[in-house]
Formats: C-alpha cells, structure tokens, sequence
C-alpha cells in the first residue's frame, strides 16, 4: 500500500469514526426525548446533557466567535513555532477568553455570578462554617440526607475539601458568587498549562504544541466556567504535571496535590493510573519518584484523617445519599452509554478519531519493536512485554489511561448523567490523543471543536 493511499484509507476511517460518535449522540438525544415523555425518572429535560433547552445569544457571543477564529485560524501553525514560555503564558490568557466568553453568553449575572449560589452548591454552606476543625471533624455525620443539618447535594457528594476550596476563598475576602465563579474560571484554565507542560517534561514537546490548541478550545470549557469541576480540573492537572518533574520538591508538592485531590471528589481514585503512567514515562527512577509523591498522597490523608473524616466512612455514607435522591430513578440502561455521549460533547467529536489514532500508533510501535528483540532464549510473554515498553509513550498512555478511568467511572453506576463536568479532569487528558492526528486535517478537527462549544452554549442553558 502507497502513503498516499494509506492516508486516504486512515481519513476514511476518522470519518466512520466520527459517524459512530454523531450516531450515538443523535441516539442519546432520541431516546432520551422518549423517556422523558414517558415520565422515565431521567431528570434531565435535554438528555444526554443536564440542561435546558433555551436557544439564546448574549455579550459573550461576538466575542466566543473572535476567539475561536483566532485560534482555528493561527493557533496550530503559531503553537509550533513560539517560544515556549510566551506559547504557555498565551494559550492561558486564550483559555479564559475561551471560558469568560463562553459564560457570558448567558450574561454576567447567569453565567458567572449566580452559577455557584444556588441551593445545591458549596456557597450556600459556606456562612454554616464557623469553625474548619468543627466542620471537618462532623462532615460525614451531615452526608446523610433528610435530617437536621444535612449538607446540600454537592457539599455531600464530595469529600470536605470541595467545600474547604470555598470556605478558603471566602475567608481571605474572595466570598461571594463573582469570586466562586471567576476562581473556577481562573484555575480551570490552567489545564492549558499543565497538560503541555507534563507532556514536555515527559519528552513530548512537539505532541504538547499540538495538543495545547485543542485545550484552549475545549468544549467542556462550557462547564469549567460554571462549576467547581473546573477547580477540580486544574487541581488534578497541576499535580500530574508536578510528578513529571525531576526535582524531589516538586515530586512531592505533586503528590500533596494530588493527596488533595482525593478530598476534592470520591472518583479521583480513579487519577491513581494517570499518576502511575506519567511517573512510569517520566526520565529518570520510577522507585523512588512513586516513594517521594506517595508522601505528599499519605501526608494528606493523615491530615484529614486526624482532623476527623474518614475518607472510607465518608465514600459508604455518599453512595447511601446519592441513591436518596434521583440516582435511585436514574436508569442505568439509560445512563451507561448515553454518559459516553455527553462526554462526547465535553470533549469534542475529536477524541474519537484521535483515539483510534493512538490506539493505531501503539500498535505499530510494538510491531515495530518485536524484530529487534531476539527470540532465542526470550518467551513470548517477555517479548510481548518489551513491546508494550516500546509503545509507553506520553502520547500514548496518558489519553488511553484517562479513557480507561472513564470506562471504569461509567460502569460502576456512580456518574449517572451530569459527566460532561465531572469528567473533565479526565477529559483534558483524552486529548492528549490529538497529537497523533495528522497535520493537514487539525484545523478543520479544531473548527469542529470550537463550533460544538457555541452550538451547546446558544442552544443551550447548562447548570451545574
């Protein structure tokens, strides 16, 4: 087979691939638009997503639509030629355009200020926080729904440092909706940093040039801006980006984040595999790197577990509350594969092609690897096994290895509907996979992703 022809058969395939992702999200919505006029317990009027169907346009829309001309129209070719230290510090300021705007199309009021202070946020409890120790020391004895004192949905569907984030803001004088909403804003956005930056760190520079444009126009922007995930989402981001470093004081400032991070939702466990992945393709020994950030893990965890939550007791009591409330009407049946939808939504049609991409490109690599091992002497499995080694690359573990953890995420039943923002700590890590698309098609595969971001937004209005 020709390269010529061999080019042509891999865009035919992207192009099924892309048809499969449209077909299951045009399913997700037909079926869902059925089940909700059946009267299904799905609470989401515009399944697969968790919104309502309100086409509009607002300050931000003129301004979302410049953005995302710029970047489609100079990002790709500009990312690959800047200088490091300016592409980063430009593809950040781009990132909060891209967010800023995005909210603003539903206005000030709705789509920054208010976004955090309805009754199921951290802000309503905030005022109830007289005293941290007091509150981290009785936090699970509120998970428990239908009684005195309970926590409102989101403080008790997380561990008590997503209400710690909070409460911080609000005692150093940043209280407030405007201060919640530009924080997620603010910190969410620095995925556009991370991400690239564990991947150069990782030895990856020109698959970070790549990727970084596909950050900034990510369409899960949409909810970083009007959610405590985005705080999530830098969090996790800047804790794996810290372990790819070589020096011992960042290892473990990774592994305290990181430690955190389990304080900030239940489903990061599930980061424990992105972790391992970058400290396994980082230069340098996995041992005592694993040794260094693990410290920072544990640290944190006898932190809070003297202060007096238990992170265990704390899971069992949040799986009791969230089948007191819509979870236990939530179909499953429903649920398992339209949450790939939504997901689909957050991170763009995009993650499809790349996957199968990446997924192309570790197979070749192995491929490539079994001639040059001998096999007098050597077992199949241990020639297997160097073949995997030869495939570990950045570009290639860190995307399958957050699309495991989605899998794992959306089996166990625990993440039925709203995973369009709870996904995207994840969900920045699919698109890692964007580095093995080809070169002359990543500007229309980033026009799509720009066009899926405006199309949810003025068609949509989204909740957290």
């Amino acid at each position: 087979m020709t390269p010529e022809s061999a080019t042509r058969r891999s865009g035919r395939a992207d192009l099924t691939v892309l048809g499969v992702e449209l077909a299951l999200i045009a399913a997700a919505v037909v079926v869902g638009v059925v089940l909700n006029r059946r009267g299904v317990g799905l609470y989401a009027e515009t399944a697969p997503l968790y919104a309502f169907w309100r086409p509009h346009v607002g300050w931000g829309t003129p301004l979302a639509v410049a953005v995302a001309v710029v970047v489609v129209g100079w990002g790709v070719r500009w990312a690959r030629t800047a200088g490091w230290a300016r592409l980063l510090s430009v593809g950040y300021l781009a990132a909060v355009a891209w967010i800023l705007s995005l909210a603003l199309i539903d206005g000030w009021t709705a789509g920054v200020t208010e976004r955090l202070t309805n009754q199921a946020e951290y802000l309503h409890e905030v005022h109830r926080v007289t005293s941290i120790p007091v509150m981290l020391a009785g936090f699970s004895d509120r998970i428990i729904d239908f009684q005195p004192g309970s926590w409102s949905t989101h403080t008790a569907g997380h561990p008590p440092g997503a209400l710690l984030v909070f409460v911080w803001l609000d005692r150093i004088g940043l209280g407030g909706g405007t201060a919640a909403g530009l924080a997620c804003i603010l910190i969410g956005a620095t995925m556009v940093v991370s991400v690239p930056a564990t991947l150069r760190r990782l030895g990856a520079e020109d698959a970070a040039r790549t990727v970084l444009p596909f950050l900034v126009l990510l369409p899960g922007a949409v909810w970083i801006g009007s959610s405590g995930d985005g705080v999530f989402t830098g969090v996790v981001a800047a804790g794996l980006a810290l372990l790819a470093a070589r020096h011992p004081a960042a290892l473990l400032t990774g592994g305290l984040l990181l430690g955190f991070a389990l304080y900030l939702s239940y489903g990061f466990v599930l980061v424990g595999p992105l972790a391992l992945a970058v400290l396994v393709t980082r230069p340098g020994r996995f041992l005592p790197a694993l040794l260094i950030a693990g410290t920072g893990v544990v640290a944190v965890v006898a932190a809070f577990t003297a202060a007096g939550f238990w992170w265990w007791e704390g899971y069992q009591l949040v799986v009791e509350r969230y089948y007191q409330g819509w979870a236990a009407e939530r179909p499953y049946s429903y649920w398992v594969w339209a949450n790939l939808a939504a997901m689909l939504l957050s991170a763009g049609l995009v993650v499809g092609p790349a996957l199968r991409r990446t997924i192309g490109a570790a197979q070749q690599a192995v491929r490539r690897a079994a001639p040059t091992i001998p096999a007098a002497g050597v077992s199949r499995g241990r020639r297997l096994l160097a073949g995997l080694r030869a495939a570990a690359r950045p570009m290639v573990v860190l995307p399958l290895t957050a699309a495991a953890a989605i899998v794992a995420a959306d089996l166990s039943g625990l993440s039925k509907a709203e995973v369009e923002r709870i996904w995207l700590p994840f969900v920045v890590w699919l698109l890692v996979a964007t580095a093995h698309l080809p070169a002359g098609a990543r500007r229309w595969w980033l026009a799509g992703q720009a066009t899926t971001a405006l199309a949810v937004n003025h068609l949509l209005l989204t909740f957290s």
